[in-house]
């Protein structure tokens, strides 16, 4: 895989793998729960954080479509939806496979094309909705990250980042 590909996917995968974490300490009876009125339930997040992935797997499948043909059959995954934790475990695993399977599919030139969004008809670089994607998931895994603490649960700064020691 080319070296900023490789890159930006092991970013991907770490939060990734620091969300699946974070979802592994919720508890089951506490899916209906939101910290007020307005607010997304624990199993609305967990449905949302299936669209952050989703959203990497669409924007792949944009940059190289014939490669990643299969990558249609994800759109008929439902996301933004009331999701159990076992759902989004299994599925959160599906969508990492998916974004792999991109990441290897895309080049390193591949990330300054730009392509036309809902958001942005003229274009934007892959590299831009790329890094918007991690953010987004980044977000909410903060937000994830919160709703814990306020449930109880003892989780710190080593839920959230991956510290390196100097020979990573």
């Amino acid at each position: 895989m080319p070296q900023l590909c490789s890159s930006i996917l092991a970013k991907i995968e770490e939060q990734i793998e620091l969300a699946d974490h974070l979802i592994s300490l919720l508890p089951p009876d506490k899916l209906e729960w939101r910290p007020r009125p307005d607010a997304f339930r624990v199993c609305d997040l967990l449905g949302h954080l299936l669209e952050c992935l989703a959203g990497f797997c669409a924007l792949l499948h944009r940059i190289a479509p014939e490669k990643l043909s299969n990558f249609e059959r994800l759109r008929s995954l439902p996301v933004n939806h009331c999701c159990g934790i076992e759902e989004a475990t299994s599925r959160i695993k599906e969508y990492r496979l998916h974004i792999i399977e991109g990441f290897n599919a895309i080049s390193d030139e591949d990330l300054s094309r730009s392509v036309s969004t809902v958001f942005v008809a003229a274009g934007e670089p892959v590299l831009t909705l790329l890094l918007g994607n991690l953010e987004h998931l980044i977000n909410h895994k903060f937000q994830l990250f919160f709703y814990l603490k306020l449930l109880g649960a003892t989780v710190g700064s080593q839920d959230l980042y991956r510290f390196r020691d100097a020979e990573d």
